[in-house]
């Protein structure tokens, strides 16, 4: 196929702090770009690019992040820590942990690799 991902783009109401967030959450270095966008840059692709608009999020997302971590437990701590909040969108009981990042957008910590 000729396609590749390129960038997962983010929307957001403070580009910076929201890129700062999600950078601290993932060890990824941040670059602003010319347009005042930030790009974080990703050691394996694709890079997320954070956009300013308008408009706050309202609903609940469409797409989500799915991280995993070497300790759920631990990972879910120092999201919280770092200002992440726990979120219900109706996943019951599971063995994942959805959180939400300082702007509400939704995204789960799964249970592990082991």
């Amino acid at each position: 196929m000729g396609l590749r991902l390129a960038q997962v783009c983010v929307d957001a109401a403070d580009v910076d702090a929201l890129a700062r967030w999600w950078s601290e959450v993932l060890g990824w270095p941040a670059e602003t770009d010319e347009d005042g966008d930030v790009c974080l840059r990703s050691p394996t692709g694709p890079d997320w690019l954070f956009l300013e608009v308008p408009d706050r999020k309202v609903v609940k997302n469409r797409i989500h992040f799915d991280l995993t971590p070497d300790d759920q437990t631990v990972e879910v701590d120092r999201l919280l820590a770092l200002g992440a909040r726990r979120v219900d969108v109706g996943q019951g009981d599971q063995s994942w942990v959805v959180l939400a990042d300082p702007e509400g957008n939704e995204f789960c910590v799964l249970s592990g690799q082991g």
